[in-house]
């Protein structure tokens, strides 16, 4: 009897296959995502990409110059020349992990067996890739300078351009509430979209086709309670990590408030589009899990980016959960003005149009016509 009944639940596991392939593809995707993140692939293949680094050279000499040449031949940084202003501005704003700067005296020191005076300025955001770039420059300094006395003068000073304060919400805090936030909203609305299936399969989305009802009516009814949903639980989340953690939500509460109904219109039209692509719940369920984990993976919401590889970091664009990180790290850390913010809730609306327009077409194909 028993091996009866075990036949047939395993005859009716694998009988859905959506079932199956999230059980078995799931677990492959994500171990390869992250042993690409954590290391140990492709290292005997090929040469990791050099992590570019900005170098300001406020001592201009040419001891300056050709110790920055002998730093740059190493295979694991490029530094890039910049002028103090804008490295530290390009830093700040996220877009480069550091800025090495020789301060004047620079020459004089290594001739004279003084205090050689370098410093590592980086985004405290970011620290993981710092210690990385730490550790590679001072082995430069090492190898460059020899292992008698006047290695032990340098010193690598390491200073954060943006300093921890009371009206700044810790970097740590912001990757745990953003990151989480934009995954969880994710499922949930792939959750409220699943009722429109439910509505085909009830018979209820073909009696209100029979009403005098534009198809494209009833997909932008979806959108619209899919993205109330959306603010609301975003605004819940953050309002429980001010109460809770004490995360600055009024610091810059119109830019938050732009930034949530950028996310909501991107993540809502994500989850339009995902029940545009199939024609039944159980596809759903399959296909919006390995989506969403892939996205949530590569976007930043389990594994920092700054942590990933080059080539990691270049693909994450292509997800709603890196520019709203990203667009949460600009208000409650980096305090950018609307402004330089601006261009990431550009990004996310643009996101969300795009998937609205293609969804429109779908929505047709795999839900009207077979409703």
């Amino acid at each position: 009897m028993i091996l009866t009944i075990l036949k047939k639940d395993l005859r009716l596991y694998f009988s859905d296959k959506k079932g199956v392939l999230v059980t078995f593809l799931l677990p492959i995707i994500m171990i390869t995502l992250f042993a690409f993140a954590f290391g140990g692939v492709g290292k005997k293949k090929s040469t990791p990409k050099p992590l570019g680094i900005l170098v300001v050279d406020k001592d201009s000499t040419s001891t300056s110059q050709e110790f920055i040449t002998k730093l740059n031949s190493l295979p694991t940084i490029r530094l890039i020349s910049s002028e103090e202003e804008k490295a530290l501005d390009l830093v700040r704003k996220g877009e480069n992990v550091a800025a090495l700067v020789f301060e004047k005296g620079f020459s004089e020191a290594i001739a004279t067996n003084a205090d050689v005076p370098v410093e590592l300025k980086y985004d405290a955001a970011r620290d993981i890739q710092m210690r990385i770039v730490h550790t590679i420059l001072k082995d430069g300094f090492t190898y460059h300078l020899g292992k008698g006395d006047v290695i032990n003068q340098v010193q690598l000073k390491t200073t954060s351009v943006i300093k921890q304060s009371s009206t700044k919400a810790h970097p740590g805090l912001v990757q745990a509430v953003g990151g989480t936030a934009i995954m969880m909203l994710l499922f949930s609305i792939a959750a409220i979209g699943g009722g429109l299936l439910d509505e085909k399969e009830a018979g209820t989305l073909k009696r209100l086709l029979i009403a005098p009802i534009k198809p494209l009516d009833i997909l932008l009814a979806k959108m619209g309670t899919a993205m109330i949903v959306s603010i609301l639980q975003l605004t819940v989340m953050f309002i429980f990590a001010w109460v809770a953690f004490g995360l600055p939500i009024f610091m810059d509460a119109s830019s938050l408030i732009v930034l949530i109904l950028c996310i909501s219109f991107a993540v809502s039209s994500f989850g339009v589009f995902l029940v545009s692509t199939v024609k039944t719940r159980q596809q759903l369920q399959g296909m919006s899990t390995i989506i969403i984990i892939l996205m949530s993976a590569i976007g930043g919401s389990m594994i920092p980016i700054s942590m990933m590889p080059a080539f990691m970091q270049n693909i994450a664009i292509i997800s709603v959960n890196y520019w709203g990180i990203e667009g949460f790290f600009d208000i409650f850390w980096r305090q950018l003005p609307f402004i330089d913010i601006l261009p990431k809730m550009g990004v996310l609306v643009a996101i969300g149009f795009g998937m609205t327009l293609v969804s429109t077409v779908l929505f047709k194909k795999n839900i009207i016509e077979i409703a």
